[in-house]
């Protein structure tokens, strides 16, 4: 069996609690047909230490290394970074606050076998606790990403991808639909494996939770004016029969349900008045504090 190399990349700032995890979890990756070539951080501006974290790991891990920034220049341009560097014709993007299941790229790489696939992506699933409102409102939106992907893919906090690029908009404030958008481009398919977990974090408080919503509405919108793309959750019809669905099997929950929709339908209006009034393009945004930290329990 032929196996499929990929180069990974993995975008750090400030990343200092998780790298280390992180990197520990992609060299421990159970891979049978997938083939890691190599390990590229690109770190911008970090001043935490996550760099020299990375350099110590670097010495006693090979495929490993560091690219850094001087600068915050977005997670686009981190990216681009990356692309230039990458050995491989499959390439695998990494958000420095996740952390992948122990087969994760496997399931993400092997799909390439399939001519026809562009680009693969997994599951997210949140670590918080489901006990809080803001736990609740989380797990929510990554539950309905999931039924959404389910019935056009959407990917997203870790994706993998043929190398039909030599760039994507380094002004883009959402990379993976960017990429999406370059690679249905290219005639190829997207591909959803739900089998593929990514732990990741969601806001623990309400105004990390309207930062991180709206920045992706505002991203959302420059997609679809400088990329003539629109994401599926930009669909009124999707969204009402994953609400559905979502309701007929959680009633008990449709007062929380309802405060969650509000909230979301107001980030998304604050997206909008970024975009359309205030000419806003947050492709290097704020840090949603609260989301760093994924603890142990993944």
């Amino acid at each position: 069996m032929n196996r499929i190399a990929c180069s990974i990349g993995v975008f750090a700032h400030n990343e200092a609690n998780n790298i280390i995890r992180l990197l520990e979890a992609i060299c421990a990756q159970q891979l049978k047909v997938a083939e890691i070539s190599e390990v590229i951080v690109v770190s911008s501006a970090s001043t935490d230490g996550t760099d020299n974290l990375v350099r110590i790991f670097a010495e006693t891990h090979s495929s490993v290394r560091l690219i850094t920034q001087a600068k915050r220049e977005g997670k686009s341009a981190a990216i681009n970074l990356f692309i230039g560097e990458a050995k491989e014709q499959v390439l695998v993007i990494i958000s420095g606050d996740v952390i992948p299941a122990d087969t994760t790229i496997e399931k993400l790489v092997s799909a390439f076998s399939d001519a026809s696939v562009g680009a693969t992506g997994g599951r997210p699933c949140p670590v918080n606790s489901p006990n809080t409102f803001m736990g609740y409102a989380v797990h929510l939106l990554w539950r309905l990403h999931h039924r959404m992907a389910l019935i056009s893919p959407k990917l997203g906090e870790m994706i993998a991808f043929r190398k039909v690029m030599n760039s994507i908009p380094a002004d883009s404030a959402v990379d993976e639909a960017s990429i999406e958008a370059m690679v249905k481009a290219k005639n190829l398919s997207l591909l959803y494996i739900p089998q593929a977990v990514i732990h990741n974090k969601g806001p623990e408080n309400l105004k990390d939770f309207i930062k991180q919503r709206r920045r992706i509405q505002n991203g959302h919108l420059w997609l679809k004016s400088h990329q003539s793309y629109q994401v599926i959750s930009q669909d009124n019809g999707t969204l009402a029969a994953i609400l559905h669905a979502e309701l007929k099997e959680n009633l008990i929950d449709l007062p929380k349900l309802i405060l969650v929709v509000a909230l979301e339908a107001g980030c998304r209006m604050l997206g909008s008045w970024d975009f359309y009034i205030c000419g806003k393009n947050p492709f290097t945004w704020e840090i949603a504090r609260s989301t760093k930290n994924l603890g142990n329990r993944t």
